[in-house]
């Protein structure tokens, strides 16, 4: 509440944290898992002593850190700007809750990127074994970077018994910090062959022998990147909070996408098995761009309904969607949404100084007194406010196609009751002057119900037709 909104036409903000988001868990994934896989097969070449191996190892290496290092930390840098710009109080009250984690994540950071570059510039100028301890530096690094920043997205879906007055730890280990590290430490390990795979295909595909050896050691990280994907993401269904499940049980298209992610999960697992394992030489650059593709649309939709079961939280029970505590929603729903928050406080005494009461605070009933035009003009503000962080007025979830041929009461009813018309909506949240307000506003964006569509012979009416047949519009 005591943040300026950010309004993204048609799109809406968030949309563009899962934009950014679902590029950065691409190369994010593959910065983890390709560690391990890299560390553990560089050990293994030193180990057989293959000198061709070691050479396409390297070369792997260069578009790894190429892809990881710099587009990872264009992209990571790219998420902290806009979700501070979208959600600035979830945004805030995880920095705060997590403190001491985010010390600890930069830590990792920083060693993760020193020994990245210290593993491939000094590449043949040190000796084997320091060479393996600086890979496995590496990927202790990442993996660790993975174990902080699940702890804390997984936080968001479930704060488990965590009160304000409880400490990092009771947060970090909430019901889905483990299930979510046992399914991302799968994914990264999935995500980082498939890479694998689509740089050998072009890389070796004149070398039958080596390409074949790459194959086999690469599907063995991959199977078992399949198989904990799968137990994970079974587990993580099981420690759902209730609202969650119910998500997932009312939206059909969520269904049918998580019965996707556990079907792709299990086609790649048998693929590999009886393709690279049992078979070498399958992969081509047609079977690679097809293993990759399988592999991101997976892991992308994964990432989609872990997000969509959220609703109506950002941070669950502890910061509702429209970036507001869930403990201030009394006092708004008291003293009024206008008058809880900074910029909205100063916008009406700037704009409309009459409304103003001896106390300093806005006086609800002097809101309805206001011009028409004006009225508008502040339910605008309260829609930029209030729903702005789901919902564009055209576009992208946009309020103007759910209200379509609904009366300005039907509006009204839905505004005042959020949360019992749709339980993944946060409640209103502020009084009933800015509850009607709030839905003159939509109701002038509306759109009317499709022409043509007829019922027991009756043509259907336009939303105009309906608030004349109710007896006239709200607050008149």
């Amino acid at each position: 509440m005591h943040y300026p909104w950010w309004y993204v036409p048609y799109l809406t903000s968030p949309m563009l944290i899962a934009l950014i988001a679902t590029i950065h868990i691409f190369t994010s994934l593959y910065a983890v898992g390709g560690g391990i896989v890299l560390a553990g097969e560089v050990s293994h070449a030193y180990k057989i002593n293959n000198k061709s191996l070691l050479d396409y190892l390297r070369s792997h290496t260069f578009f790894f850190i190429l892809l990881t290092v710099v587009f990872g930390a264009i992209t990571g840098v790219g998420i902290w700007w806009i979700i501070g710009l979208s959600s600035p109080l979830a945004t805030e009250s995880l920095i705060h809750i997590f403190v001491f984690g985010w010390a600890m994540e930069y830590v990792f950071f920083v060693l993760e990127i020193s020994s990245a570059f210290i593993f491939f510039y000094y590449w043949g100028k040190l000796d084997p074994h320091t060479h393996k301890i600086i890979g496995w530096i590496y990927a202790v690094s990442a993996y660790m970077s993975l174990v902080i920043i699940t702890g804390i997205t997984a936080f968001q879906l479930d704060i488990g018994t965590w009160t304000p007055d409880k400490g990092m730890w009771v947060a970090f280990f909430n019901p889905q910090t483990l299930p979510q590290i046992v399914a991302r430490s799968g994914a990264s390990l999935l995500m980082a062959s498939l890479y694998i795979y689509l740089h050998a295909a072009f890389k070796l595909k004149n070398d039958s022998n080596l390409r074949s050896l790459v194959e086999t050691r690469t599907a063995t990280w991959s199977m078992v990147g399949a198989a904990l994907v799968t137990i994970g993401g079974a587990w993580w269904y099981i420690n759902l909070p209730a609202s969650s499940k119910a998500a997932l049980a009312g939206a059909s298209a969520l269904n049918v996408l998580t019965a996707l992610v556990f079907a792709a999960s299990a086609v790649v697992f048998f693929m590999l098995y009886f393709g690279p394992h049992k078979n070498p030489g399958w992969i081509n650059p047609g079977f690679a761009i097809l293993y990759f593709a399988i592999g991101i649309a997976a892991t992308s939709t994964g990432e989609f309904i872990r997000e969509g079961v959220r609703k109506p939280f950002i941070i669950y029970n502890y910061v509702v969607g429209n970036n507001v505590l869930t403990s201030e929603i009394p006092k708004l729903q008291a003293t009024g949404y206008l008058n809880g928050g900074v910029w909205t406080k100063a916008f009406v005494r700037s704009h409309y100084p009459q409304v103003m009461g001896l106390d300093g605070n806005i006086d609800g009933a002097k809101l309805l007194q206001l011009p028409e035009t004006d009225q508008l003009a502040v339910g605008k503000i309260l829609f930029q406010y209030h729903c702005n962080d789901c919902h564009s007025e055209k576009g992208f979830s946009g309020v103007s196609e759910y209200t379509r041929g609904w009366s300005e009461s039907m509006i009204n009813t839905v505004v005042t009751h959020l949360d019992k018309a749709h339980y993944f909506m946060p409640p209103w949240c502020g009084t009933r002057e800015e509850a009607i307000l709030l839905t003159k506003f939509l109701e002038s964006i509306s759109l009317n119900s499709p022409s043509g569509m007829i019922f027991s012979g009756e043509t259907i009416r336009s939303k105009s037709d309906i608030t004349q047949m109710k007896g006239g519009g709200i607050g008149k």
